[in-house]
């Protein structure tokens, strides 16, 4: 059977009409023809063109799911470097192996959540002139600078954790992006409460 390594494991994520296929234990199935990874993504989460062994330890399912389909390769193990897991990363699993359960999918949507909050209180304020709505916008945001770090520890431990720190293209997409935001949070944040303690002082 032919054989792929996972570079060219990645390409089949089903953008530009490639197939998709994701690899279990050393094989690689074509899910190209299932619904739930319509768009190279399952479940928001896990993407195309990836080796998911890891993942479905965690999944609510087991790979009798991918038996359904078609195996059309078996995948080739790298070597190289970027597949070599940190040793305080290993004796940390060694010792306590329900970490492997990370907590990143969770974490995530903390700081998802509290900067579109604080932006959504913020218009309301600055419609209704209601100051309830700026002190809550202000602690949104300030609880989107607290979470933003966690998420990306999180993340960075994930990425460890399930693709052996792969430099893989949607990975490096959120890291840049988690540091915008950490930045505008960082920039904005002190103004907020500057903002704040001014109209503290006025009022009284």
């Amino acid at each position: 059977m032919k054989e792929i390594d996972p570079a060219e494991l990645s390409q089949f994520n089903g953008e530009g009409g490639n197939p998709i296929y994701v690899a279990y234990q050393g094989r690689v199935f074509d899910v190209s023809a299932s619904t739930f990874w319509k768009g190279g993504m399952h479940m928001l989460r896990h993407h195309a063109g990836t080796d998911l062994t890891k993942d479905i330890q965690a999944a609510p399912h087991g790979p009798e799911m991918l038996e359904r389909y078609s195996q059309v390769a078996v995948l080739k193990k790298e070597t190289g470097p970027g597949q070599v897991m940190p040793q305080a990363l290993s004796r940390l699993l060694k010792r306590f192996p329900f970490l492997r359960r990370h907590p990143h999918p969770m974490m995530v949507h903390f700081p998802i959540v509290f900067m579109f909050s604080a932006t959504l209180f913020t218009l309301l304020y600055l419609i209704t002139g209601n100051e309830s709505f700026e002190l809550t916008a202000r602690n949104c945001l300030g609880a989107g600078l607290i979470f933003t770090p966690t998420a990306m520890a999180t993340g960075y431990y994930t990425w460890w954790l399930n693709y052996l720190s792969k430099p893989l293209r949607p990975v490096s997409l959120k890291k840049r992006l988690a540091v915008i935001l950490l930045i505008v949070e960082i920039i904005v944040f002190p103004g907020a409460l500057q903002y704040r303690t001014s109209s503290a002082l006025l009022d009284s």
